[in-house]
């Protein structure tokens, strides 16, 4: 398989062009809504437990139906999937807007909304995922999935730190609350409008012919990542990585408890890993990691939990920036390597229900990382936690590497896949 050098050149691909639009522009408003969320509910209880809560709220629908929304995925038009998925985020946006406007001083009906998100995103993430590969030719697929997540990175820079902006200043202009509402007001104005951008997106058939929905098309998609160890290898490291290193759950009482500061540094700090991810994505756009595949891979987790450790001693801002750009490069480095090796080894017509497999393994790191991060913090304290985060993520690198997947520490490049298929015996 060829090496695309053709950098930003499949972007003359009108349709992907649309899709990334509007990816972009809907990940900023979701990405805008979590960091208002975040702060308004530590605001209304300033309890560390219910920062986890936040994350939790949203990964137990997300699980329970992620299997069915992959089958979903492989069954029915993927545009049209992810234009309702769209419609449904707004409709949060909506909902929390007019909480937020009625100075609600519960969190419950907040998490029920959040639940909804959940739903939402267990049919949205897999059409998601699965949808380049069906816009763009093979030859280009690495240089459009860089793309693609640094337009997903680029998003998570410039939401988090427009949502703590537009929060710390309508909060100290208007009153108490305003900072929610014209967050949640603002998203649901992205919202629509990604939508509209994913109407000109030219329909396509459903990926495969209709099946009867039975166990035994649901798993089909387990049954491959089982059988497939290096997919298997790389999205479990992404899991459990991920699941120990979830400081980013804690950074609204990171900001007000250790650098006690407010809504505008939390911001910042928040869009710090997307710094570091959008500038490692945009230069694997351009120069795809193509050897040393698998080292690679490990060092980029390694970086994470190492960037986790120092967060979690600093007290200072700069410090505390620097290591979280560090955390989004090592973390970009994992995510291209784990999407591309998915992508690679996926045929199509399963290809919505591998993806939901992935999907739950992305969102059980983060959604039960929050969780996780926020009862440690809750238990042990919110520096160690962070701290304890780091460690355990350095064990999980060293166990998957030299213990539990090491031809995946071996794999020189992906080409290699084409050799491997007896992984799904071995």
């Amino acid at each position: 398989m060829q090496d695309a050098s053709g950098g930003l050149a499949v972007l003359k691909n009108r349709d992907f062009g649309l899709y990334i639009a509007a990816r972009f522009l809907s990940n900023i408003a979701t990405q805008m809504l979590i960091v208002a969320v975040g702060w308004q509910v530590y605001h209304i209880t300033g309890s560390l437990l219910d920062l986890g809560l936040i994350g939790l709220s949203q990964f137990l629908p997300f699980l329970c139906l992620v299997l069915v929304s992959g089958h979903v995925a492989d069954q029915y038009d993927r545009r049209v999937i992810l234009m309702l998925s769209l419609c449904a985020y707004f409709a949060c946006s909506v909902v929390l807007l007019s909480f937020a406007m009625a100075n609600i001083g519960s969190t419950l009906p907040i998490f029920a909304v959040l639940a909804v998100y959940g739903i939402t995103r267990a049919f949205q993430l897999p059409a998601a995922q699965s949808f380049v590969p069906t816009i763009v030719e093979t030859r280009l697929l690495r240089n459009a999935l860089a793309i693609n997540s640094s337009a997903n990175q680029v998003a998570s820079i410039t939401g988090p730190s427009i949502g703590g902006v537009l929060y710390a200043v309508a909060e100290s202009h208007v009153g108490r609350n305003s900072g929610a509402s014209l967050v949640y007001g603002t998203s649901a104005i992205l919202l629509i409008t990604a939508t509209l951008l994913l109407l000109l997106i030219a329909k396509r058939r459903a990926p495969t012919p209709r099946s009867s929905l039975s166990w035994e098309i649901l798993l089909q998609g387990v049954r491959f990542v089982w059988n497939r160890k290096t997919v298997l290898g790389a999205i479990s490291l992404d899991l459990f990585a991920v699941l120990f290193g979830g400081a980013a759950a804690l950074l609204p009482a990171y900001t007000r408890d250790v650098l006690h500061a407010g809504p505008a540094v939390f911001g910042y700090l928040r869009a710090a890993p997307g710094v570091g991810a959008g500038a490692t994505a945009l230069y694997l756009a351009f120069r795809p990691i193509s050897r040393h595949v698998g080292v690679t891979m490990f060092a980029g987790v390694a970086a994470f939990g190492v960037a986790t450790i120092v967060l979690g001693l600093t007290r200072h801002f700069w410090v505390a920036m620097i290591a979280l750009v560090v955390l989004g490069v090592g973390d970009m480095v994992s995510v291209f390597v784990r999407g591309l090796l998915v992508q690679l080894e996926t045929p199509d017509q399963i290809r919505g229900r591998v993806s939901a497999v992935n999907a739950v393994f992305i969102g059980a790191s983060n959604e039960l990382g929050e969780f996780e991060s926020g009862t440690t913090a809750a238990w042990f304290g919110l520096v160690p936690a962070i701290v304890l985060g780091g460690v355990l993520t350095l064990i999980v690198t060293f166990l998957w590497a030299r213990v539990l997947f090491p031809r995946l520490w071996r794999m020189q490049s992906f080409e290699q896949l084409k050799d491997n298929k007896s992984d799904a015996t071995s």
